[in-house]
């Protein structure tokens, strides 16, 4: 049997036909015709060219990606460095020096003796001991109720799509209007606050509660209306974090047969450790600064028994006329707060360790 094997011309070289089709004669060299392409991947004379030869060459550019990327942080980075971290070294450096409250007067530098005299300060000691109070206050209270709401919002489900954007309307009001209500709500004779209280028969009379004018109360009704205006924060951070717990993980715990108040402990509360890590020390940094809520409804008064950090430091700085002291106190209220922060992560976020 004749079997015909048909050679299909490939590499370097093409079957040569010679003059009136017959075939070719035994040695016949197989070579390109004149003008003729090589085939892909081959180059002339035979060899096979490198594949990289072969590929256009992309253009590249001066300037890689990281490049660039650090080019468009620079305007941020500069109003950081200008407007934050410049004020921020020149606050804390002031801390080290008198200095004169007309621009221009002498500085004088004196160590640690602004920050000798802070701590001997009766009171900076007193204020604060109401700072810490007044944020204990706010944060405990915002936190209980923004848990109970955002719960409630989450057992509704859709059916709170109303009820979560009425509950978000204190955010709009700035703390200078929302002072200046409640202090129209519980101000001495005739405020609204008293008048309910003495027509529902609770209070004999519509002055019996002082509630800015007493001084064993005030911090706690100066408190009312940061609660009332920030809660809705906390509820919004908690029930966002609510949305992200695996429902399988909860339906597990209830088919082990747990009770709401152990799913809520065991798991719920473990589960939003980052959440609550978040909002407590958002909050606690900006209620232990609070100034403008209180400054509207008592002036740090009656007795001093509302005077915050916040306002002790400015009226160091404005009515006192002692920049560097005031700049001592702020400093230690800045340690104090990244002290409180890193404490927080530490003990509720708990970066790397397991919720059991």
């Amino acid at each position: 049997m004749h079997t015909h094997t048909s050679t299909t011309p490939t590499g370097a070289a093409l079957a040569a036909a010679p003059a009136g089709g017959g075939p070719a004669g035994d040695g016949a060299v197989l070579a390109p015709a004149a003008g003729a392409t090589p085939p892909n991947g081959t180059a002339p004379g035979g060899t096979l060219a490198p594949l990289g030869a072969l590929r256009p060459k992309r253009r590249t550019s001066g300037l890689s990606d990281r490049r660039f990327a650090l080019l468009l942080m620079l305007p941020a980075a500069a109003f950081l460095a200008v407007f934050v971290a410049w004020p921020l070294v020149k606050f804390v450096v002031d801390g080290f020096y008198e200095i004169s409250p007309i621009a221009g007067g002498p500085r004088e530098f004196v160590g640690f003796d602004n920050y000798a005299t802070a701590f001997a300060s009766e009171a900076f000691q007193n204020a604060s001991l109401r700072t810490v109070v007044y944020t204990l206050i706010v944060v405990t209270a915002e936190f209980v109720l923004g848990l109970a709401v955002a719960l409630l919002f989450t057992a509704l489900g859709r059916r709170s799509n109303a009820f979560r954007t009425l509950f978000m309307y204190p955010l709009m009001i700035a703390p200078v209007v929302a002072g200046l209500l409640w202090r129209f709500l519980l101000i001495d004779n005739f405020g609204i606050v008293n008048q309910l209280l003495f027509e529902w028969g609770l209070i004999q009379s519509p002055d019996q509660i002082q509630w800015l004018s007493d001084p064993d109360i005030a911090l706690f009704s100066v408190a009312l209306p940061d609660i009332w205006l920030t809660t809705s924060f906390i509820t919004l951070v908690l029930f966002a974090g609510l949305q992200n717990i695996p429902g399988d993980v909860v339906e597990a715990a209830r088919i082990d047969g747990a009770n709401y108040w152990r799913l809520l402990v065991s798991v719920i509360i473990p589960l939003l450790r980052p959440v609550i890590a978040v909002a407590l020390i958002v909050r606690g940094i900006d209620a232990a600064r609070a100034f403008d809520i209180i400054l509207i409804q008592t002036d740090g008064g009656p007795q001093g028994s509302t005077t915050t950090l916040s306002l002790l430091i400015y009226r160091t700085m404005t009515r006192f006329g002692d920049p560097g002291l005031a700049s001592a106190m702020g400093t230690v209220y800045l340690i104090a707060m990244l002290a409180v922060s890193i404490a927080a992560i530490a003990l509720i976020w708990r970066p790397g360790g397991t919720a059991r």
